[in-house]
């Protein structure tokens, strides 16, 4: 068998897998943990890093008052956390957490921009994820505004499944209900619906996903929308 050429070298983070191995060996990335519920950023505070996935789930989170908080966006291996440094922002006004454990790999924000600047491809890709992240952020807003409960949760687990990359991952109803922004009666509803169908099993915190297809049936069109604008800007999740 021949040696793998250096181009071949995959880092698991499908953004940091784009660029050549030249680029990355500039970026002085270190692997860290993603351990269960860790908080990643306090909203407002400086973010020294930027964490590139390459297993686990980060929430981006936002907080309304009154103890309310929603996921405003997720981050796994297809992205990174946080887009605000891609702008010049190094003090992200929404919190982040981990929502399944993993790993990532983080390199300073100050790095990022200033590789940014000096290398036009990598730019490029930044400034496409970006637009990706708006995107998505507008297409749930329209989503949680217009669609029935049951469908946004379709959707929201549809893309939990991308991520996992597993079929069974820890979920509790009560994280569920935070993420989508609604009290946990309806995603309790929701979850029963789904197992009566067939489509998922849900015990003790664990959820397994059983119909895929059944899962994406139930979701509304908003899912396959930001999955095909994903395809656009980026190219086809590996």
């Amino acid at each position: 068998m021949s040696p793998r050429s250096s181009h071949d070298v995959i880092c698991g983070n499908d953004l940091l897998d784009a660029l050549s191995p030249a680029v990355r060996d500039r970026f002085g990335l270190e692997t860290v943990a993603l351990n269960p519920n860790q908080v990643m950023h306090e909203a407002g505070a400086f973010a020294e890093y930027v964490f590139f996935p390459t297993n686990g789930l980060i929430s981006m989170i936002a907080s309304v008052g009154n103890g309310l908080s929603v996921e405003v966006g997720m981050v796994g291996k297809e992205g990174m956390f946080n887009v605000s440094s891609i702008l010049g922002d190094d003090r992200p006004s929404h919190g982040a957490m981990v929502q399944l454990p993993g790993s990532a790999l983080r390199m300073k924000s100050a790095v990022l921009q200033r590789e940014a600047q000096a290398e036009p491809a990598l730019l490029g890709l930044l400034l496409r994820y970006s637009q990706m992240i708006l995107t998505t952020a507008a297409q749930t807003a329209a989503c949680n505004r217009l669609h029935r409960l049951e469908q946004r949760c379709a959707r929201w687990l549809l893309s939990a499944h991308d991520r996992a990359g597993v079929d069974t991952f820890p979920m509790t109803q009560e994280f569920l209900a935070m993420m989508l922004g609604v009290r946990r009666p309806g995603v309790t509803i929701a979850a029963q619906a789904f197992e009566a169908d067939g489509l998922i099993t849900y015990n003790h915190g664990t959820l397994t996903i059983v119909d895929r297809p059944g899962l994406e049936a139930a979701s509304c069109s908003c899912y396959r929308f930001i999955q095909d604008e994903f395809a656009r800007l980026l190219g086809p999740k590996r």
